[in-house]
């Protein structure tokens, strides 16, 4: 639920302002204010996609991962690193 008075006019800073300043600077928060309200689920969807996008790039690579080819390049790199040990 949106506050009716996002920058109350009684607080301290906006107290020592001129009238016609202070509603000037209570317009502008509450114009802030509103235009940040709608953006509310923006970072949901955003990890939703980058989800999606972690879940494919890891499904690529276990597909790749797991073939024949890949597998043979693993078992030669993993011989060469420890060929100092036999």
């Amino acid at each position: 639920m949106l506050s009716s008075t996002p920058f109350p006019s009684d607080s301290a800073l906006a107290a020592q302002l001129p009238a016609p300043r202070r509603r000037l600077v209570s317009r502008l928060a509450a114009r802030v204010y509103l235009s940040s309200a709608g953006d509310a689920g923006m970072a949901t969807a955003e990890y939703a996609v980058a989800t999606v996008a972690a879940c494919g790039f890891g499904g690529l690579l276990f597909k790749l991962l797991s073939s024949d080819f890949a597998g043979g390049l693993l078992m030669d790199l993993i011989k060469r690193a420890f060929s100092f040990l036999l």
